[in-house]
């Protein structure tokens, strides 16, 4: 017996596919066509309108990898297509699964004005031509490689224009002038609803049936030799099942326009500047077309690029924008990761893009929006308050491989106790289609059914695929009230967040980090990347810190222009596919020489600042250390710099014992074995071993790394199972202050130079490893065994620290295997810790094994260098540098001193005399992250301060120059209601700070002041 439905189902889907979707254009007729390749990298419209069009054909292969094609189309409308809609229809050779990851085109008036994308599902271009009119328009085509080859994520040369093969990888597939049939597309869309509908529906539910049947009415009246006139009966059988009302109980979606568009992935940055104009080329013809849609954009910089490359278009969009159909929201820059950036570069990420936004465009984005990061620092909640955010927007933890999130609507609670409005959408996408299986999902999907009766979902092709299309405003116009649908309003976000939080103001409360349990190998791919980001952080700081210090004395003006170009440049780079290792090889080169010229201006900004700062030396010339760390070191106080001292004696002597060497430098006894490996760290003071008998630290690991599937992402627990050790010594040898190593292994090889510090450095063990590293799918990482009973330890973070469980009681701790820490982590037992300092690296493993005797061991691993294929097949090859110390018998207040101190070198210019602390703070738990002056540029000096330890502070913050007022500010600098500042006078003021609060003050000096020297 054959069951009737599942027949009628297949009618359906053959009709749609054979007749229905054929006849929404028609009669046809073909476009002529010439081409003109570029020769070299994209160049504007007014070069190809006047270049060499050379005549081609529909078959013809055309776009070498990376390259431009220029195409021109020529026609007449017929004069018998009066009073019909006519459209031309373009395919370069599209794969319509994957939009977005392929070739794209823009299409352009023959006078260079931008119509509209040309993508995969989307490729019409509006006509604009009477009856017997001509019609010539330009398609820009970019033979953009499908790298990730239909998602099957293979090795593959295309990542680089250096090894991708020059081939043409596209064959243009049709160019026809056709008249656009409104009826059988209308038809159309009403099957693609009633019939997506139909097939969510249990099989028990009489509407499933009332739909089946009514399609199969429509299909009925469908004559297929003539569709476009029998359309409107087929609608008609299919009205009244498309007319009945949802139940009152349904699920209230809010339809939020959006095209996650990353501003380098698969593509390198100069082709997200042509994905935007074409994304918002789309945009703004949608917008005009349909006044219920509004979309969102949530880069600064891509308005950016829009105003500097298409400045009519920027203007189409800034009329929108005042309209309030097109919602700048995220107030960031880019769409950062979030876990890697520096505290003030996630500041700068609000404040830079918060500005461009309130400048440009009038607004003040009140909705963060990070859908696609991976994972969110505890830090964040505070710092989107303190920037203007009221809500935060985020889907990626749906993608959790162990642990469900169990909230879609709730407050999420930070560091420091800020708690910000929060929705995960359940739709589990931020490029929705409006189908009905994704709407069903969502409705199924929410966790908050019986408290909360909405959710949001972002609708568009996302990634790069130019984002909504009119057949999903269409589906979104079928089911804005349909039974056994959700209801899908079109809105923006504020009017969401606003009717969700006054639906459940007493929402749940997540407290903490949300950890991704997924795409753990972005803390360490593309290691080059990284050092170059965490470089010009901390070369920012110094820049902005003497600049400062210079401007108030008067030595020098102050270079607002340079430190905002160069801070773009970084925040650029921190884009959660640039910084987080996980684009092509193309993205990286670019992004390794951008922080080389970023580091190398900064450099000569902060010595022009402090040469001014100082006396020349004269016939007996001197040397002044400069400090950017907010603490002193060896004498040079903290924020300023003194005359060299002579240098405080710590001698490391270093003598054989047994096959190994012994390190002591009065402070610390180190063995190191005739392996490298460090067997023993005897804290003399105490008398305390750090290393446990029978273990090691400084045991370098070679791991298998074989992901599971995302190559450059993830870091799978596997990959953490045995291991090679690196215990093959070429050569040793005693050095000043300790011993230099060098291994083989594979392809690769490696030096390490291990030390003891001296000074106030004098409880560190250093390790600086250089590695040639020439290896393929290995992960390298470097083991400390260290004997402290640790049921927690301490990671760095945006303006504080997280604590994480050493063991795997739960679900929940043993996802989180391989975790992200800035410049320390501590582990600590009552009366005494180790702290792991660092100055480029950011994956750790901590965990907690078995000892020799009763007891237990806490493992700690730093993860080094990994070499992933995809998708860039040579990633990490070449020469690294880390540096790396175990600091012992330390707090997490030293952790936080020999991590600035790690990354804030000492630096030494030719002169005399000394400069004063441009501000000193007598607490040691208050840190001072950041001293610019205001954007404004009123002279105003900006002080950025936190407390760093997770306790009540209260201190004094002395001011070199006579003060005229403090005020306390947002992230923007502006003021308000005071929090911390407690009183201030003409020396400084004082400030009660709570656990890991962040505090903007703003100082206006008496005119005249300047800083002491």
């Amino acid at each position: 017996m054959h069951d009737d439905r599942v027949l009628t189902e297949d009618r359906i889907a053959r009709a749609v596919r054979d007749h229905l979707q054929p006849a929404i254009h028609g009669p046809t007729l073909p476009l002529r066509v010439s081409a003109w390749d570029v020769p070299g990298e994209p160049v504007e419209v007014e070069v190809a309108l006047a270049a060499d069009f050379r005549p081609t054909r529909v078959g013809a292969r055309w776009g070498r990898p990376w390259g431009t094609t220029w195409f021109r189309f020529d026609a007449t409308v017929p004069p018998d297509w009066r009073g019909l809609r006519v459209e031309a229809l373009v395919d370069l050779g599209f794969d319509l699964p994957t939009p977005g990851f392929q070739a794209e085109g823009l299409a352009f008036t023959d006078r260079g004005v931008p119509l509209k994308g040309v993508q995969p599902r989307n490729t019409h271009v509006p006509v604009d031509a009477p009856p017997g009119g001509p019609v010539r328009f330009l398609v820009e085509a970019a033979a953009n490689p499908d790298i990730a080859d239909g998602w099957s994520f293979r090795p593959t040369p295309m990542g680089d224009p250096a090894t991708a093969p020059p081939a043409p990888l596209y064959v243009l597939r049709r160019a026809e002038l056709a008249v656009w049939n409104a009826t059988v597309w209308e038809l159309a869309c009403d099957v693609a609803v009633a019939d997506g509908l139909m097939r969510q529906l249990d099989g028990r539910d009489p509407r499933r049936h009332d739909l089946l049947r009514a399609l199969e009415r429509a299909i009925d009246r469908l004559d297929p030799d003539d569709v476009a006139g029998t359309a409107p009966d087929a609608r008609a059988a299919l009205a009244p099942a498309l007319g009945r009302p949802a139940h009152r109980s349904a699920h209230r979606i809010f339809a939020v326009g959006h095209a996650h568009l990353d501003s380098a992935w698969l593509w390198p940055v100069r082709e997200t500047v042509r994905k935007v104009v074409r994304t918002v080329s789309n945009v703004l013809r949608l917008i005009e077309d349909d006044p219920r849609f509004v979309f969102v954009c949530s880069q600064a910089q891509h308005y950016q690029w829009l105003k500097e490359h298409y400045p009519s278009l920027y203007g189409r969009l800034r009329e929108q924008v005042a309209a309030g159909r097109f919602v700048p929201v995220g107030g960031m820059w880019v769409e950062p990761d979030a876990n890697l950036p520096g505290g003030e570069a996630m500041v700068r990420q609000l404040v830079t893009g918060s500005r461009f936004v309130l400048r440009e465009l009038g607004v003040d984005p009140d909705v963060a929006w990070l859908p696609d990061s991976f994972g969110y620092s505890a830090a964040l909640p505070q710092l989107l308050t303190l920037a203007g955010a009221r809500w935060f927007l985020t889907q990626k933890l749906s993608w959790n491989q162990t642990n469900r999130m169990p909230h879609h609507t709730f407050w999420w609670e930070g560091l420091d106790g800020t708690r910000i409005f929060t929705h995960f959408p359940p739709v589990d996408t931020y490029a929705c289609e409006l189908s009905a299986a994704e709407l069903a999902h969502a409705s199924r999907n929410y966790a908050e059914h019986g408290r909360g009766s909405m959710s949001l979902v972002p609708f568009g092709h996302g990634d790069g695929g130019g984002g909504p299309t009119r057949e999903m405003l269409a589906a979104a116009a079928r089911t804005a009230d349909l039974e056994g649908s959700p209801t899908v309003t079109l809105a923006g976000p504020a009017e969401f967040f606003a009717a969700a939080q006054a639906e459940y103001p007493d929402a749940p409360v997540w407290r903490g980090e949300m950890y991704l349990e997924l795409h753990r190998g972005t803390y360490t791919s593309q290691a080059r990347t990284k050092q170059g980001n965490r470089r010009c952080e901390h070369l920012l700081r110094e820049a902005e810190l003497w600049c400062s210090t210079a401007a108030v004395a008067g030595r020098i003006g102050y270079p607002y222009d340079d430190l905002d170009r160069i801070w773009k440049v970084v925040l650029l780079n921190q884009f959660h596919d640039i910084l987080a290792g996980s684009s092509i090889a193309w993205v990286h080169r670019e992004a390794e020489q951008a922080h080389a010229r970023c580091a190398a201006e900064l450099e000569s900004i902060i010595a022009a600042a402090q040469s001014a700062l100082v006396e020349p030396g004269g016939a007996e010339p001197g040397e002044v250390l400069f400090n950017a760390a907010p603490y002193p070191r060896d004498g040079v106080p903290a924020l300023g710099a003194r005359p060299r001292a002579p240098a405080v004696e710590h001698p490391v002597q270093v003598r054989p014992e047994g096959t190994g060497q012994v390190l002591d430098n009065g402070t610390l006894r180190v063995t190191v074995d005739a392996r490298g490996l460090v067997t023993s760290i005897l804290d003399v003071a105490c008398g305390r071993q750090v290393v446990p008998c029978g273990g090691a630290a400084n045991r370098l690991r070679l791991h298998r790394d074989l992901p599971n599937r995302w190559d450059a992402w993830d870091l799978d627990e596997h990959a953490l199972r045995g291991g090679v050790d690196l215990v093959d010594v070429d050569t040793m040898r005693v050095t000043e202050r300790g011993l230099c190593l060098r291994r083989r292994f594979g392809d690769s090889m490696l030096t390490q130079h291990v030390a003891l510090g001296t000074g106030e450095g004098a409880h560190a063990v250093e390790f600086e490893t250089v590695v040639d590293w020439y290896e393929s799918e290995k992960l390298l990482k470097a083991w400390f065994d260290l004997d402290v009973h640790a049921e927690r330890y301490a990671a760095q973070t945006q303006f504080g620290h997280v604590f994480r469980p050493t063991h795997r009681n739960t679900p929940w701790d043993a996802a989180r295997f391989e975790a992200p820490a800035h410049r320390w982590v501590h582990v600590g037992e009552t009366g005494y810790g180790v702290a792991l300092v660092n100055d480029s690296v950011y994956g750790h493993h901590v965990s907690r094994t078995s000892g020799p005797g009763p007891g237990t061991v806490t493992r700690v691993g730093l993860s080094l260098l990994r070499a992933p294929r995809f998708p860039d097949p040579q990633a990490d090859r070449g020469r690294h540098r880390f540096r790396y110390a175990l600091v012992a018998g330390t707090d997490i207040a030293g952790a936080v001193r020999a991590g600035y101190a790690a990354n804030l070198t000492l630096r030494p210019t030719a002169g005399r005399g000394s400069v004063e602390p441009i501000v000193r703070v007598d607490h040691p738990a208050i840190v001072v992250e950041a001293v610019k002056l205001a954007e404004d540029r009123s002279g105003d000096v900006v002080l950025r301060l936190y407390e760093a330890l997770g306790g009540r502070a209260a201190g004094r913050i002395a001011v070199a120059a006579p003060l005229a007022a403090a005020v306390e500010t947002d992230l923007l600098e502006r003021r308000v209601r005071p929090t911390g500042l407690v009183a201030a006078d003409r020396a400084g003021f004082a400030v009660a700070l709570r656990p890991f609060q962040i505090l903007t003050v703003r100082l206006r000096l008496q005119r005249g002041s300047a800083v002491p020297r």
